[in-house]
């Protein structure tokens, strides 16, 4: 206890914190429960295991999960609910990770719950990741939120998230990412994100053609699949559309999501069919749910900072995501050139995410990210040769120096699409090109 009170006054800013968590384990990523659930125990032992006093909803996926998350906040503030949201990773800000009531967690708030969970943990080493997830929870406990929002980190079955059972569960889509800890099939993918799912309670499905393993699983574990397409779908009108539920529930005349593209509307129509899973509980009427959507925000999905060059932004950093953006950009007007900024993470299948855009940019910028994980130019080059071999081509040291040659290159008239990680975007976003909104 001394050595903990000692640590405590050594770590006085949310910085010391951060910093010390990454040296405390000898992973990074450790996709093990026990040592997380039973830190979790001791820190609140007044709760059943497994268990939060509010409604908890907890959103998996390749892809679609943040989306998913920031309409379930969205409606539930509209509500008037008291809503704890926890996501990752943040763009600028780490507090971004925790949010209650739609504020982030103060410094002082984090650094508080680093400290009680130092002192639950005993001799257990943590990850960076599982000490935000049980602040997370911890801070949510202690504000009486009614309902948590739980998104995924990596996988499911093994996430930290998931020592707490979901009142209902989401998975929004499955794809190829992760492949060393998720494994190279869809099959396999599937098996993993499911494990959040519980027996007796809801298992929405936000993905049309998921793989069939997705819903089975959710079957062996006793979840009650919602697939969309069969259980909840949406039709589209000019300017609005509907949503149709399980039990013959709907809502028509839904003005468009503030998030862009049409895959947003899958989105939100799973979130929505989550939601409503606990309308005995958590009853919402139509006005909070188009107030919802209308005020929804999600920076990195499709931003667009219009001015002359325009700015898009997007996290697209695999194949799906890749593929839905490029749908998106070639839906949105522009009468000069489109030039990119990409860098891409050493993990990732450069390919891939080149492809879908190979033909509809003039000139690519590519960076190097500021991080040990960072793919190199000569692999990013090499793969942008494989996809478009006539591409015109520029490698930039840093990402900063890409983002400034594709602002001095680019006419009043261009576009700028800046995509390939959360990393790219952020240093968007603290660049001088572009000022966070």
């Amino acid at each position: 206890m001394a050595e903990a009170r000692d640590l405590s006054m050594r770590l006085q800013t949310l910085a010391d914190w951060l910093a010390w968590q990454e040296t405390l384990h000898p992973s990074r990523i450790d996709l093990r429960l026990e040592r997380v659930g039973a830190v979790w125990g001791r820190l609140h032992p007044e709760l059943a295991p497994g268990r939060l006093p509010s409604a908890v909803i907890t959103v998996g996926g390749t892809n679609g999960k943040g989306s998913c998350v920031a309409y379930l906040e969205a409606w539930s503030l509209a509500a008037g609910y008291r809503c704890g949201a926890y996501s990752s990773p943040h763009l600028l800000r780490y507090n971004e990770r925790i949010r209650i009531d739609g504020e982030m967690a103060t410094d002082a708030d984090l650094c508080a719950a680093f400290a009680r969970i130092d002192q639950a943990r005993a001799e257990s080493s943590l990850t960076y990741f599982e000490f935000g997830t049980l602040a997370a929870l911890d801070l949510f406990v202690r504000a009486g939120v009614e309902i948590a929002l739980l998104e995924v980190g990596l996988g499911g079955r093994l996430d930290a998230v998931n020592i707490i059972d979901a009142d209902v569960a989401l998975v929004a889509s499955i794809g190829h990412d992760h492949a060393a800890w998720l494994g190279d099939s869809l099959d396999q993918i599937a098996f993993e994100k499911a494990g959040v799912f519980r027996a007796g309670r809801p298992a929405v499905i936000g993905q049309r053609d998921a793989p069939e393993r997705l819903r089975a699983r959710a079957e062996e574990l006793g979840g009650l699949p919602l697939p969309l397409g069969q259980a909840f779908d949406w039709t589209a009108e000019v300017g609005q559309w509907t949503w149709r539920g399980p039990n013959g529930k709907g809502y028509g005349a839904l003005p468009l999501p503030a998030l862009r593209g049409q895959r947003q509307l899958d989105n939100a129509a799973t979130a929505l069919c989550a939601l409503e899973q606990l309308s005995d509980r958590l009853p919402v009427n139509p006005a909070q749910i188009r107030q919802g959507l209308l005020r929804v925000k999600l920076e990195g999905r499709f931003t667009v900072r219009p001015g002359r060059p325009t700015w898009i932004l997007d996290v697209a950093h695999n194949a799906e995501a890749a593929q839905t953006l490029a749908e998106n950009l070639a839906s949105y007007p522009c009468t000069g050139r489109r030039l990119a900024v990409l860098s891409l993470l050493a993990d990732k299948d450069a390919r891939a995410v080149m492809a879908p855009l190979a033909g509809m940019i003039e000139r690519w910028h590519l960076g190097l990210a500021a991080t040990d994980r960072a793919m190199g130019l000569e692999d990013l080059t090499g793969a942008l040769a494989d996809v478009a071999p006539a591409a015109a081509a520029v490698p930039h040291a840093s990402l900063d120096q890409a983002l400034a040659a594709a602002a001095a290159e680019a006419a009043s008239d261009d576009l700028i699409l800046v995509f390939g990680s959360f990393m790219t975007v952020e240093a968007a976003l603290r660049s001088l090109i572009i000022a966070p909104v």
